[in-house]
């Protein structure tokens, strides 16, 4: 039996490369073992294919021209795993929906109350333009402003860190605050909020640091522990080497790029915090967040705050665009598509700790929210990484 030789030109620096690797892997052992020449490198340390490889395929994080005319060279089915090169000839994507990133992005944030946005990303090869451009337009068109950081130099420009620096504080200090910003990953993400700490501005009281994708280490280490966006790396790599795979046996492509929502965000301290300047709503909200998993209603937090149910209606209209107990079934419904996911609980069970009565409860909230239910979310997930 001929074993398929795949290249995967995927770094494993980070933890974005290690999940996307490891969903190639899980694929290949499950679908006849290929051999797996991982992340090769040329005398310089660049990612690039060894002369005398001769391969079935290619999986790869196409971050350069010359990365992708050496690719083109080889003339084998090509899937690209991110939108740094977006949309080529020839070669097929698998990539994670900017759009989606952006909406989750700007949802995290703003359920925290903020109303004034950033977007951070240093000219660099490790990301496309498209990240900030989707989350742009997602803050305009829910009506806020969204500032952008333009330093004035391209990519490939080499500036000293004392002067980057200069420029990161010269912009953070043009900015409304409290400002929430979301940054093109998490390595951007670090880098603001070491400069935050230098230059002594709070995070997240003043600049709250929204990282574009998930790196553990660098996440956990940072100060403060960076929120970040969970991409479904795993995911695409298994899509991804689903898609070879077919390709390789002479099956039509897809005419359109396979989009991968992320999985969620993570919540961590560089955005924990209430934006807003009504100490009866930040109050409420701290209730709901601590309580909501239990059997509460409206009527308990208004034993915890001095209003009427009416006007903390108006109030949570006002800063949120929801009411009380529509903000409770959604701290709720977040907790249990975690849980569908990250864990393998009945979903009796996660309805129960989420604080929902029973399942059919918890499923007619689920399926009105997110237009599936918790079985057929379930069984998405289990799809697409078996």
């Amino acid at each position: 039996m001929h074993i398929r030789q795949v290249a995967v030109l995927v770094e494993t620096e980070d933890s974005w490369g290690c999940s996307v690797i490891r969903g190639i892997a899980d694929y290949s052992q499950n679908h006849g073992h290929w051999n797996l020449l991982i992340d090769p490198r040329d005398h310089e340390q660049r990612s690039a294919l060894p002369d005398l490889w001769s391969g079935d395929g290619i999986i790869a994080r196409i971050g350069s021209r010359t990365q992708l005319d050496q690719i083109r060279d080889r003339e084998i089915p090509t899937v690209n795993v991110d939108t740094v090169f977006e949309g080529l000839e020839g070669i097929y994507d698998v990539v994670t929906d900017d759009k989606e990133r952006a909406e989750m992005a700007f949802a995290h944030l703003r359920d925290r109350g903020f109303e004034q946005f950033a977007y951070f990303a240093p000219p660099s090869r490790r990301y496309s333009n498209k990240r900030g451009r989707e989350f742009v337009s997602t803050v305009k068109q829910a009506g806020f402003d969204c500032k952008e950081y333009k330093p004035g130099y391209r990519v490939g420009r080499k500036i000293g860190w004392e002067e980057q620096q200069r420029r990161v504080i010269r912009w953070l200090s043009a900015l409304p605050s409290p400002v929430a910003i979301l940054t093109a990953d998490a390595q951007c993400g670090r880098q603001l909020a070491e400069i935050c700490y230098l230059s002594e501005i709070r995070v997240p009281d003043e600049v709250a640091i929204l990282a574009g994708d998930t790196d553990e280490l660098l996440c956990d280490v940072c100060t403060p522990p960076l929120s970040s966006v969970a991409v479904a790396g795993r995911r695409i790599g298994y899509e991804a080497a689903a898609l070879l795979d077919r390709t390789m046996q002479g099956q039509q492509p897809p005419t359109g790029p396979r989009m991968i929502p992320p999985e969620g965000v993570v919540s961590r301290q560089s955005t924990d915090i209430l934006a807003i300047d009504d100490e009866v709503v930040v109050h409420a909200l701290r209730y709901i967040q601590t309580h909501a998993f239990h059997d509460i209603a409206v009527k308990d937090i208004l034993r915890e705050v001095p209003v009427s149910r009416r006007s903390l209606e108006i109030q949570f209209q006002k800063y949120l665009g929801r009411s009380p107990a529509e903000e409770i079934r959604r701290v709720r419904l977040e907790k249990g598509k975690n849980m569908l996911s990250r864990t393998d609980l009945p979903i009796g069970e996660i309805a129960l700790a989420c604080g929902f009565s029973n399942a059919t409860r918890f499923g007619v909230a689920f399926r009105k929210r997110f237009q599936q239910t918790p079985l057929e979310y379930r069984k998405q997930l289990v799809r697409s990484t078996s």
